[in-house]
């Protein structure tokens, strides 16, 4: 029985893009364990997603914090005995653990980011054809562990019955059309003016029969939230009630997530939800697309300066973000109305 660890520290987005192909390699190996390694506030997304799949937490604050705290983690992947090493991360300690273990006799493989590629598509602006999507970056870190393997995950509640129990903090029954919108990112970059959002919140929450459930993390964002929740009739702010997997849960039962290029594209993936994206100075083409999710959904502008940055971590050179300030709200709208349209809820006024 082979034990093999693999290692994608953060950030969100990245480690929710890592499930569907964790979940498809062990499904094809089911005598194999896989271990995960990552913060501990992700790894409720694989401690229940496969008999044969188990997460291990890292703690940068605190036991595994600079020199000595990485020496701590060294010492206790060596003491679990893993035979291969899928290093998905390839950031300084992943290499680290990477290379010591590759020392011990054990088979590791590391990411190609094809930092080279996204590099080339900033600078050019030439973006078609677009770049391989970061979970096949990752499927091809297993093949050359040896572990190679299809595609075969569809859903994270698949195999999981589901109940709104756990959700009774902030609903108890699904009696019309829900709609999530998760107006937050890491980076300014990639937010949507946040008057422009409530916007779309205002008008969305004037359509009838229709929740619209607010997702956001940290205090600024939740005060944030929690006014607007005050403002509409319709609207649930979710954050802080619930855990991470009850979270992913409640968006499993709604029929669109609008949402910026950021972790809950990447959730609202995992259960089949469709997402209208917004983007800024980010791009679809950089290879961070939702799993499965349609293209046509992602809301941008065509600007000369866009892509300007593969994360959205560099300030608009332009200083108006004009990338996001020139999307109207109806577009988003208009977008919204289509999507649930098309999977047969018509039954909003328009």
């Amino acid at each position: 029985m082979a034990r093999i660890l693999i290692t994608r520290l953060s950030s969100f987005g990245d480690v929710a893009m890592l499930v569907p192909v964790v979940f498809s390699v062990a499904a094809r190996y089911p005598q194999d364990r896989f271990i995960v390694l990552t913060r501990k506030s992700f790894a409720p997304l694989f401690e229940n997603l496969g008999f044969n799949i188990n997460a291990v937490t890292f703690d940068p604050s605190k036991r595994h914090k600079g020199l000595l705290g990485t020496f701590k983690l060294l010492i206790s992947v060596i003491k679990y005995n893993y035979s291969h090493v899928a290093d998905v991360h390839d950031v300084l300690r992943t290499k680290l653990i990477r290379g010591c273990m590759s020392m011990l006799f054990k088979k590791t493989a590391h990411i190609e980011k094809g930092r080279s590629e996204k590099k080339q598509m900033i600078t050019s602006k030439e973006l078609y054809p677009p770049l391989k999507p970061t979970y096949e970056r990752y499927m091809e870190v297993f093949d050359k562990i040896g572990f190679p393997s299809e595609m075969v995950f569809k859903n994270f509640f698949e195999f999981k019955e589901r109940s709104l129990y756990p959700l009774r903090a902030i609903v108890t029954e699904k009696d019309c059309t829900w709609i999530g919108i998760a107006p937050f990112a890491k980076h300014a970059e990639k937010v949507y003016p946040l008057d422009k959002m409530e916007n779309v919140v205002k008008s969305l929450n004037e359509k009838s029969p229709i929740k619209i459930f607010l997702f956001g993390s940290g205090t600024q964002e939740r005060e944030i939230l929690d006014s607007w929740e005050n403002k509409y009739e319709n609207v649930i702010c979710a954050s802080g009630k619930i855990n991470l997997i009850n979270e992913l849960l409640l968006i499993s039962y709604l029929d669109i997530m609008i949402s910026m290029d950021s972790a809950n594209m990447h959730l609202a993936s995992l259960v089949e939800t469709p997402v209208v994206s917004i983007w800024g100075a980010t791009h679809p083409s950089l290879g961070f697309y939702g799993f499965k999710q349609d293209i046509k959904n992602a809301i941008q502008t065509e600007l000369e300066c866009r892509p300007c940055s593969v994360f959205g971590d560099k300030p608009c050179f332009r200083n108006d973000l004009a990338c996001l300030n020139e999307i109207p709200e109806n577009e988003v709208l208009k977008r919204v109305m289509n999507v649930l349209h098309e999977h047969g809820l018509n039954e909003i006024e328009q």
